[in-house]
């Protein structure tokens, strides 16, 4: 494994420390046996980034605005398909964002160290691209049949 020379060596391992859940997932730790509980278990990791996560509440907002826009201007629906893609995108990239932080702070604890820093912001620098490319695509797709609907 390749470490830059000038950053500090890593911290003596000590136990990983568990953060405190609110709600504990019974045989969390075990793969899911059959289809309905891998389905049960991604919809709690919805539930989960729409009650923790207030950028990815935005998201959906926006998303949904964007979307039924779309649906308002009548696009056709390779053009709706494209926003979908793109604001699916962005939220997934979001969920990816909130497990690598929470796997970096469940590995460091409330410790520092700069790869952890750089995983964190590397995640998150993922998503604003992905949010301003999907900006920028639903502004070419929504700007023009907008400003014609609106008679401008």
């Amino acid at each position: 494994m390749y470490v830059p020379q000038d950053l500090p060596p890593p911290a003596e391992a000590e136990p990983p420390r568990r953060p405190r859940a609110k709600v504990q997932r019974l045989g969390a730790w075990t793969v899911a046996g059959d289809l309905p509980a891998s389905f049960r278990y991604a919809a709690q990791g919805l539930v989960y980034g729409f009650r923790s996560q207030r950028n990815f509440r935005i998201h959906v907002a926006v998303g949904a605005i964007t979307f039924s826009l779309g649906l308002w201007l009548q696009l056709p629906l390779a053009q709706l398909a494209v926003l979908v893609l793109t604001v699916a995108a962005v939220l997934v990239l979001e969920l990816l964002n909130t497990a690598i932080e929470a796997v970096v702070d469940l590995t460091i604890g409330r410790r520092f160290h700069p790869l952890a820093r750089i995983a964190k912001d590397c995640a998150a620098a993922a998503v604003l691209v992905a949010a301003l490319s999907s900006l920028l695509i639903a502004c070419l797709l929504l700007l023009a049949p907008l400003l014609h609907r609106l008679g401008v």
